[in-house]
Formats: C-alpha cells, structure tokens, sequence
C-alpha cells in the first residue's frame, strides 16, 4: 500500500512552493518562498521514485535518510517523517531554505536525470520542520543525566552549535563563546531574511540556552579572554570560528569611499532587521539606497549582496563577474531570483581599479574563457583594449573569505595550519595538534557550505565524547 502512494512522478509534474511576485519582494526582507499545504507536500513528496541506490541520499553531506521521510510524508505520517530529517540534521529547517538543493540532493534526483524534474526535497524538508515547530514536535533538549566534563566551543556558527546539541543531549556542560553579540555567526548576520528570516535561527539558540548551554557573547578570544584560558577551564575545546577575513582587491582606488567589504554591508542590513543602532547604515555607507551599485563576485555572498541593494532602494544593481554565467559558483536559483529583482549581470567582467574618492567608477576590464586552468575550468582572459567605465557610487567587494591568522592573533604556535592559514586538522576526527582541541567548519575546509558546517560539528561532537572516555577507559584496564 505505502509503495502505491509513490513513484508519482509520471504523471504529477514538479511544483515549488508558490514565489512571491517580484514587484513584491523586492521591497521587503521577508522568505520569497510560501509554504507547501499539507496536500501539495504531500503530492510533491509522492513523486519520489524510491530508487534502489538513492544518490538524494549520497550527495548530502549529512547523509539525510531523504527517500524515507519523503515516503512518510506522502503517506501523511508528519510526526515521524520530521523526527527522521531530525535524527541526522540539527537545523533542517535552516537546511531546506538555504541549501544549494540544485547541486547537492536535488541536483543527483534519479528522475531529475531521466528528464521528469527533481523532487523538491528542500522545500518539503522546510515544510516539514516548520510544522513541527508549530505543533510542538521540537521536543526540548533534556540530557538523561548531567556529566561534570565541560566543552568549551569558539564560535557559535552552524558548526559550533551543531556541536552543543549533540554534547549537551549528552549531559556534557557546553560554553559556546562567540565575538559577536548574538549566535549563529553568518546565520544570523551574514544570510539576509529574504533567505533565512532570522526568528528561525534565534528559536534554535533559544532551544539550547533552555538546554543549559551557556553563551558567552562579546568575547574576542586573544583579546577579551586568551585561549589558554578556555583550555584551562574545559576538558576539550572545540574552534568552529569560520573564516571572516574578507579577500580584497589590490588595485587603484580600492581605498575610497563607497568601496566596501561584502559582510560590512551584509552585517549592517541585518543588524537593522533587528532594530539594532547602525550609524554606518544611517550615514549611508553601508546603505545601497539611491546609489548605482556595483557588485563585484560571483558566488553566493555576492547574490546576497545584489539582492539586498535592490531591497534598500538603490536605482541601479549590476554585477560583475570575470567568467560567464555557466561557471559562476553561485547557485543558479538565486542568480535567477536575482535577475527577476532587477539585478543586471555583467560577464565576462572583472575590475581594474576605482575612480574617484567618493568612488565614481569602476575600471572594466572585458575578459574572454582560454584554455582551462588546474581545476578543469576555463581561464579568463583580458581582451585588450576593451576597457571602460561603470559608473557606481557604492561598489561591495564579494571576493570570498579568508581564514585569520589564528596561531599569532590566540598566541598559540603549537596550533598548525596548512599553507592555506586554515587550521590542521584529522579528517575523521576533527583533532588539532593540540590533545583535546578540535576544529570544524569553514576555518578547517576554507569557506563553504552551512551544511557541511553541521556534519562538521556532529562529527567532531561525537570524536569529543570519544576523547573524554578514554581516561576512564585506561583507568577500568
């Protein structure tokens, strides 16, 4: 019977949630996406071919169990087919809005290859968390006995937290410090509402601070409190701080007004979407309204970017980016939402400098794709003589991220990292150089997903408790 229920995705055609007009969102912060009704999840997650080797499954980097809860909820068995996107997720909620599905589960659908269109996994997995909100089937986090270690995590990002849940499920006491003055790291200041509204990250902090862990905001490590100081009063420390040091442009005029880093701007959008004071936002320079913009990147910070321009009013939005749009690293969808808001991209574009002070411009330089480079993609090339200027009176630098000089800024040597600057650590284990130090996320892999943040931070949760039984282990031989 459960199986008649599926393989619908001959004759059920592939439906998103409804997206709002863009003459609409392009004026508000809010999700673009509606919510799935109960019917349409359930008919969508019915389109599931159930295959022999489910790829879905494969290519996520939690390994979510993804063809038996979409199974569940075809057969409109809610409860269980949220507890199982839970058991292998900390935040599936956060997940299905901000995943880049199209090169991860849905991007590997079986009948997506075979031409009938992906199951939306990512939107019935947000549909699926979201009800379980609203019905109370996010049960709080209640140990079943305390334990005396203590852990001690640098960073409250996905991967941080990921790691508090599952040490605090396991009575350990957990302080998760963090620079900022409210967790969640790029989650919270970095992702604008239009894609991650901020409430959904603020409800899981506040499920663990219920659960007794302890957030200690505001603090620097190397400045406010030394790092030699948190080993000092924990069993096992845990460095999930991502990598913040934004890349920037050597090139004439990048020091002027008006040229600005990518998270500044970011961080100061978001900062008002709480309500908070931002003088740098009053002022107007980290504000896109009423300005030409010009961004410059092709990934995914840089669509947050041009996105947000367009939301604060400005009355031109255009990107630049040196390849063309078929290998930009961005996710396709959001260069598409992007597009419908009335962002326009410029290929095959890279910066030569800035003029003015104020900026006035920006120097172009047209490029062509040569021969490809080490990893198999083409290489841009400048076309001689085809340079010209693009007016902008606030241009934002979306170059990426690199990680801090971790070692020198927490005076701590011992802590090895690669020719990178990214800290070294066991693959498997997450084990630094220092005993019962371990580091996850983005200032380990360089920057990337929030997914494999919390696979990070599961894992490297589980190789703690590992760690802090072998005392015990030696002492009962």
């Amino acid at each position: 019977m459960a199986k008649e229920k599926m393989l619908q995705f001959v004759t059920v055609e592939r439906q998103m949630p409804e997206k709002r007009p863009p003459n609409l969102r392009a004026h508000d912060f809010h999700e673009i996406y509606a919510e799935f009704a109960d019917a349409k999840a359930a008919e969508q997650a019915s389109r599931c071919s159930q295959c022999g080797v489910p790829y879905c499954q494969s290519h996520c980097p939690l390994h979510n169990n993804i063809p038996d809860w979409l199974r569940l909820t075809a057969q409109g068995r809610l409860q269980e087919a949220y507890e199982l996107s839970q058991a292998t997720n900390t935040f599936p909620e956060i997940c299905g809005r901000i995943c880049p599905q199209d090169r991860l589960c849905e991007g590997n659908c079986v009948i997506e290859q075979s031409g009938h269109g992906t199951v939306t996994i990512g939107s019935i997995e947000k549909y699926l968390t979201d009800l379980a909100w609203e019905n109370d089937w996010v049960k709080p986090i209640v140990p079943a006995m305390d334990r005396s270690e203590s852990v001690g995590i640098i960073g409250a990002g996905p991967g941080g937290l990921a790691a508090a849940d599952v040490l605090r499920r396991q009575g350990l006491q957990v302080t998760v410090y963090d620079r900022y003055d409210r967790a969640g790291g790029l989650m919270t200041y970095g992702i604008p509402g239009f894609k991650l509204e901020k409430p959904v990250v603020m409800q899981r902090i506040e499920q663990l601070e219920t659960a007794g862990v302890e957030f200690v905001l505001n603090c620097n490590v190397g400045e406010d409190l030394s790092f030699d100081a948190i080993r000092g009063k924990h069993d096992a420390v845990l460095i999930a701080t991502g990598v913040y040091k934004s890349r920037d442009l050597q090139a004439p005029g990048v020091g002027a007004a008006g040229v600005v880093r990518a998270l500044d701007f970011l961080t100061a959008s978001n900062r008002k979407s709480f309500g908070d004071e931002v003088p740098e936002y009053d002022s107007g320079e980290l504000n896109a309204e009423g300005k030409r913009v010009v961004v410059i990147g092709g990934g995914d910070t840089a669509m947050d970017c041009v996105r947000t321009s367009i939301r604060e009013g400005a009355t031109s939005v255009k990107c630049l980016y040196r390849r063309d749009k078929a290998n930009m690293p961005g996710s396709q969808r959001e260069v598409q939402n992007a597009e419908e808001e009335g962002v326009e991209f410029v290929w095959l574009s890279a910066p030569k400098g800035f003029t003015g002070d104020p900026v006035s411009g920006v120097m172009v330089q047209k490029m062509r794709l040569g021969a490809p480079d080490a990893s198999g993609r083409q290489s841009p090339e400048v076309i001689e003589g085809a340079d010209y200027i693009e007016d902008a009176d606030l241009v934002i630098q979306a170059l990426g991220f690199e990680p801090e000089d971790i070692p020198t800024l927490w005076g701590e040597p011992a802590l090895e990292v690669t020719r990178w600057g990214t800290i070294k650590a066991d693959f498997r284990s997450h084990e630094t150089s220092l005993p019962g130090v371990f580091a996850v996320g983005d200032i380990v892999r360089g920057a990337s997903l929030v997914v494999w943040a919390i696979r990070d931070g599961r894992e490297a949760a589980d190789s703690i408790l590992d760690y802090l039984a072998q005392p015990a282990q030696v002492a009962a031989e």
